[in-house]
Formats: C-alpha cells, sequence, structure tokens
C-alpha cells in the first residue's frame, strides 16, 4: 500500500457524509486537506478535528454549479504553494426525481453537468499536468450505480459522462505515475441518498479511498465501495492490488 504521509489531498464536498468520513480516513494515514465546500463554515467543525489527527487543513468555498466559482478556487489552492497530488471529486447533487419524467426540465440537465460533470472535469484538467510532471497522483471520481431509471436522467446522464471522461483520460496515462478511477459509493443514507438507503456512510470507507492507496496499474477501473465494506484499508488496497 502507498504511503501518502505528508500529501496533500483535495476533497469536494468534505463538509458531511462521505466526503467528511473520506477526510478524517486520509487524515489517519497522515495526509494533509484541503477541503471544498459551499461555505467555509460548513468545514469548520471539520477542519479542527483534522487538526486534532495531527494534519495541517484549508478550507475553500465553491459553488460547484458556478464553474467561474471552481476556476476561483483552483487559483487560491494554486496560491497556497503546495503540491495537490490526490483528489478526491466527491461531491455530487441529486437534483430531483422526476415521477412524471416526461416532464423533465431542462434545468436538470444543465445544473446536474454542472455539479457532477464539468466541474470535477475542471478540477481534473487543473491538476493532472502538474501530477505528470510530478510523476505521481491519484485521482477519484466518484460515479453513480444509478441505471434504467429515467426519473433521475439529469443526474445519472451527468454520472455517465464523468465515466466516461475518466475512462478515456486515464487510457493516456499509463506510465506517467498518475492514474484515475471511478469509485460508486453505493446507496447510502446520506443527504443525496436519502433517509430510505440500504447502507449507512460509513460503510463506503474504505472503499471510496482505496484508489488512492493503490499501485499505478489500477487506473481508468471502477470500483464499488459496498464490495470493499468491512475490511480494513490494508486488506483492501491489497485486493485491489491483486487484481490486477
Amino acid at each position: 500500500m502507498l504511503d501518502l504521509n505528508g500529501k496533500w489531498v483535495l476533497v469536494t464536498g468534505a463538509s458531511r457524509g462521505i466526503g467528511r468520513l473520506a477526510s478524517v480516513a486520509m487524515a489517519k494515514k497522515g495526509c494533509n486537506l484541503i477541503l471544498q465546500s459551499r461555505n467555509v463554515e460548513h468545514t469548520a467543525s471539520l477542519e479542527e478535528e483534522l487538526k486534532a489527527i495531527g494534519a495541517k487543513v484549508h478550507s475553500f468555498a465553491a459553488d460547484l454549479n458556478d464553474i467561474s466559482s471552481v476556476l476561483k478556487m483552483l487559483g487560491q489552492i494554486d496560491e497556497l504553494g503546495v503540491d495537490v497530488d490526490i483528489v478526491l471529486n466527491n461531491a455530487g447533487l441529486q437534483i430531483a426525481y422526476r415521477t412524471d419524467y416526461y416532464q423533465t426540465p431542462e434545468s436538470d440537465f444543465t445544473v446536474s453537468f454542472n455539479v457532477n460533470t464539468i466541474a470535477p472535469a475542471m478540477i481534473c484538467y487543473h491538476f493532472l499536468p502538474k501530477m505528470v510532471s510530478r510523476g505521481f497522483g491519484r485521482i477519484v471520481n466518484t460515479t453513480s450505480g444509478i441505471d434504467k431509471e429515467p426519473e433521475q436522467a439529469g443526474y445519472s446522464a451527468a454520472k455517465a459522462a464523468l465515466d466516461k471522461i475518466t475512462k478515456d483520460m486515464a487510457s493516456r496515462l499509463g506510465g506517467t505515475g498518475v492514474s484515475m478511477n471511478l469509485v460508486d459509493p453505493g446507496w447510502c443514507r446520506t443527504d443525496l441518498g436519502g433517509p430510505n438507503a440500504p447502507n449507512a456512510p460509513e460503510s463506503a470507507i474504505p472503499g471510496v479511498i482505496v484508489p488512492a492507496f493503490t499501485c499505478e496499474k489500477v487506473n481508468g477501473q471502477i470500483f464499488h465501495a459496498q464490495d470493499l465494506s468491512g475490511l480494513d484499508l490494508e486488506s483492501a488496497v491489497e485486493k485491489i492490488n491483486a487484481e490486477y
């Protein structure tokens, strides 16, 4: 398993749910954190928790539905003068469940694509060249297993587009020391998943962070966090590395 002690990790959607859990898990492995949320007040308590673990922490506000806000945040991160070697594109938005799906409005698609596709893509494009030049980097994009549900067309289409972007980009990263992978956390009881989901958010750990610790040859793949639920991080990483 890779030793990421001292590495800087950007986590989007860090203020709650799986993003918060992933941030804590990374800090416990010696990583420093850059936290994104819509308002820095939302990550204030998480900052204190991570600092108590021993991590260095910075928080930034960005509205992922406003790409200019995302680009501004990326500029602010650059000003920190640190190397971001791991990106966990965790943030996502399930905009609506349209029982009358023939009446799905255009905004379901525009907002969903901004948050779930374009924003993470811009983050990837920003950090990938720097990772390649340094010879190391890990990007983990969060996808969804939703399928054959026209009631959620905007969300599922946006995630499918992110899948395609990730796999296509990963195909160009062989031998660079950088990898990009996808993780499906499963249906969890988060603000996005709702109270009736079968899985606790904690069940997505360690699965959602495993690709950050795997070897370079694990690239362009999609992993299901629930398949790794109940394993410790070391065992989960060993399992995935052995499959490739």
